[in-house]
């Protein structure tokens, strides 16, 4: 259980000097980009597994139903509106922002298209959806050792806590609990996997960054 005492993002041999670079090295965009594909898989399997979505899947579901869009656009868009919000936060996106909103939104609709891996059994969507919480977690410890910029979300919240003041937990939980909310209003699944999520995520980070430690010290 070693990967709980991970406190931050560690720096690997691929680890940008500078979250905004725009001339990073290909290993470090490699990198960038599998975490983010990863992730996007990761939850897209939520999606498949039909037992509740992450908050911001809930929200993207529900733009999706009542605009007729994909899911994966429907992230584009709510991706997109997130980042003009960092406007006037003063915050500033870095080449993992702009691909993060690009490559997952991708994935997750090219997921969808391609693979079908919902069933008639709960158990076996339950562990399809614990599984994808596992790869958002993974995903998430590889693409953010990259150090090219925050995700959209990340950003919002790091801007609304320097902005207000309020402990970046209480941040984070509002904006969760926020973006749960509208989406439920406008149709979005919420259920077990929704809890399992909010529960299970930070864990599935702190275990992918301990994973990427054990990578990069055997490299």
């Amino acid at each position: 259980m070693k990967f709980l005492k991970v406190k931050n993002v560690p720096t690997v041999h691929w680890s940008s000097d500078r979250p905004l670079n725009f001339k990073p090295k290909i290993l470090t965009l490699f990198y960038l980009v599998m975490g983010l594909i990863i992730f996007g898989f990761g939850e897209s399997l939520l999606i498949h597994s039909m037992i509740g979505l992450s908050p911001w899947l809930v929200l993207a579901e529900g733009m999706a139903i009542n605009f007729n869009w994909t899911i994966g656009f429907a992230t584009f868009v709510s991706s997109f509106v997130v980042l003009l919000i960092w406007l006037p936060l003063k915050q500033r996106p870095g080449v993992g922002t702009i691909l993060n909103i690009i490559i997952i939104a991708g994935t997750i609709d090219l997921s969808l298209y391609l693979f079908n891996f919902s069933t008639n059994s709960y158990l076996i969507n339950l562990m399809v959806g614990s599984l994808g919480i596992l790869l958002v977690g993974l995903g998430s410890g590889i693409y953010l050792t990259a150090n090219l910029g925050p995700g959209p979300r990340d950003g919002l919240m790091t801007g609304l806590q320097r902005v207000t003041q309020y402990p970046i937990a209480w941040v984070r939980v509002s904006i969760e609990v926020s973006v749960v909310f509208v989406g439920w209003i406008l149709g979005g699944t919420v259920g077990v996997g929704t809890l399992l999520f909010a529960f299970g995520i930070g864990p599935a980070v702190a275990y992918g960054l301990y994973l990427v430690v054990k990578v990069n010290k055997k490299v």
